[in-house]
């Protein structure tokens, strides 16, 4: 259960990240609310997994989460570059994620 919470929180971190895009530097009401709802829901959810998971671990999912979902919604949302190198490394931190849940 805890580990469907941290993917959610991560779920949500994306969301944020991409509401941050979208208000403007949250100088759009609309947006910008959307976008401070969806930390608290993903920084709740983050609390919730961390009662049965390892901080370290917790938190290295939920930002790699949210590192790679940010990195696809920016080339498929806003059209941002992609290249090689930064697909790769990616990869490498989606490697690191699976290393994390496999130990854990």
């Amino acid at each position: 259960m805890s580990w469907t919470l941290l993917a959610f929180a991560g779920l949500f971190e994306i969301a944020w990240a991409v509401g941050l895009k979208l208000s403007n530097g949250l100088t759009r009401p609309g947006p910008a609310v959307l976008t401070v709802a969806a930390m608290v829901v993903s920084l709740w959810l983050l609390a919730l997994a961390l009662r049965s998971l390892p901080l370290g671990t917790a938190y290295a999912a939920w930002t790699g989460i949210g590192t790679a979902g940010a990195f696809l919604a920016g080339i498929v949302l806003f059209g941002e570059s992609v290249s090689a190198l930064r697909v790769a490394s990616v990869l490498l931190i989606l490697a690191g994620l699976v290393g994390l849940k496999l130990s854990s």
